[in-house]
């Protein structure tokens, strides 16, 4: 499989991370994130969680702290949107994507699958390309019972050593997940494994993303 380089060792990257719960982008791209800062690569990262309650914020905070430990500028924002109503308000959270737009020019966004079967996921994939238009967006994936998964056609290998990083930090700042039956290392590894599979990777194991278009220059 040929691979394509969205940068190189020493290349700065502006990357704009959506996620609509305190988790879902660490468990969802944690992994490339990391990967792109072992490499070398300058990540500017505007990390933003729409949704964490009063509860869930701290954790939120020191996750993305965390997870970009190492990268070139990092912002962070935590929304304050009711967790599982996003649909229902839909209009501000297209006022909040249009605010963010004058702010950020990233050059990859990372969002939430379109067929993702959580509401809230949906409603933020929909704003992220509403919003949007003229920019590479990729859309990650987040384990749930629901059996949502879809086929993918974009793939960043991970290392053993960095799959281990993700799993770590995911269940040291995570604890109020913990209790969850789905929210233990086991379920991170093995889709971990099984897209690594799918993809070859060198040591068995990458983060899947769905591509709907791009342009090859």
């Amino acid at each position: 499989m040929r691979g394509l380089h969205l940068s190189n060792p020493g290349d700065t990257l502006s990357v704009l991370c959506l996620g609509a719960h305190s988790d879902d982008i660490e468990i969802g791209t944690g992994g490339t994130i990391l990967s792109w800062i072992a490499a070398g690569v300058r990540l500017n990262v505007h990390w933003c969680v729409l949704s964490a309650g009063e509860s869930r914020i701290a954790e939120a905070q020191a996750s993305a702290v965390a997870f970009l430990a190492g990268a070139a500028g990092t912002t962070v924002e935590i929304g304050s949107f009711r967790d599982g109503f996003f649909p229902q308000h839909g209009g501000d959270i297209k006022t909040w994507f249009e605010d963010l737009k004058m702010r950020v020019q990233p050059d990859v966004i990372l969002t939430h699958r379109a067929n993702d079967a959580h509401q809230d996921h949906r409603e933020v994939c929909q704003a992220t390309w509403n919003t949007f238009r003229d920019h590479f967006i990729l859309e990650y994936e987040v384990p749930k019972w629901d059996g949502d998964f879809g086929q993918s056609n974009i793939y960043v290998p991970l290392t053993a050593e960095l799959l281990d990083k993700k799993v770590k930090l995911l269940h040291t700042h995570f604890v109020t997940q913990r209790s969850k039956h789905w929210f233990d290392p086991e379920t991170f590894r093995g889709l971990a494994r099984l897209r690594g599979m799918e993809s070859r990777s060198p040591e068995r194991y990458a983060e899947a993303f769905l591509m709907r278009k791009a342009s090859l220059a």
